[in-house]
C-alpha cells in the first residue's frame, strides 16, 4: 500500500512538472507584461503588501531625510551591492538585464505617479519581504527580500535605496 501510494505521489510530482515546464515557461520566455512600453509595469494602484499589514507598512516613515548625501548614498547601493540594477536598470526604468527573464516588467521608479500611491513604508516592506505574489490578488514579480534579515543590506540602507528610487520619480536626483 505505501509503494502504491509513493509511486502516485511520485505520478503527480512528474505530471506538475510537465505541465509547468510546457505551460509556464514558455511564457516566461517572452517579454512581461507592457515591457519596455510606456507605462509598462504592473499596476502601480494594487499593493504587494498584504491586507493584514498594510496600515502598519503605510504608517513606516524614513528615519533619515533624503538629501544630496542620502540620495547618492542611496544610488551607490541601488547600481552596487543591492543589486537593484539588474532588475530596475541603470536609471531605474525596470529595464535591467534580467528583466526580460521576469514574469512580470520590474517597477520604473521614473513614473512619477508611483509616489503617489506606493507609499515609504510600503516599499521598504517589498525590500524586506520581497514581491513573490503574497496579496494574492496580483502575480509575484519575483523580487527577492534585500533587506535584513531575510536579505542581505541594513535596513538603513535599504532607506536610503529607496529614498534615492523615489527620487527618480520626483527629477531630483
Amino acid at each position: 500500500m505505501k509503494e502504491v501510494s509513493m509511486n502516485y505521489h511520485l505520478l503527480i510530482l512528474g505530471s506538475t512538472l510537465i505541465l509547468y515546464v510546457t505551460l509556464v515557461e514558455p511564457a516566461w520566455s517572452v517579454n512581461p507584461a507592457g515591457y519596455g512600453s510606456a507605462g509598462g509595469e504592473y499596476n502601480i494602484k494594487i499593493t504587494r503588501v498584504p491586507a493584514n499589514e498594510i496600515t502598519k507598512a503605510k504608517s513606516e516613515k524614513p528615519p533619515i531625510e533624503p538629501t544630496p548625501e542620502i540620495l547618492a548614498e542611496g544610488k551607490e547601493i541601488f547600481l552596487g551591492r543591492g543589486g537593484c540594477i539588474s532588475c530596475h536598470g541603470a536609471e531605474g526604468r525596470g529595464n535591467g538585464a534580467a528583466a526580460k527573464n521576469l514574469p512580470i516588467q520590474p517597477r520604473d521608479f521614473t513614473n512619477p505617479k508611483f509616489n503617489n500611491y506606493r507609499t515609504p513604508g510600503e516599499m521598504m516592506w517589498v525590500l524586506k519581504n520581497g514581491s513573490l505574489g503574497q496579496t494574492g490578488r496580483v502575480p509575484g514579480t519575483g523580487m527577492l527580500p534585500v533587506v535584513q534579515p531575510k536579505g542581505f543590506i541594513s535596513e538603513n540602507d535599504g532607506w536610503k535605496v529607496l529614498l534615492y528610487e523615489r527620487s527618480l520619480g520626483n527629477s531630483v536626483h
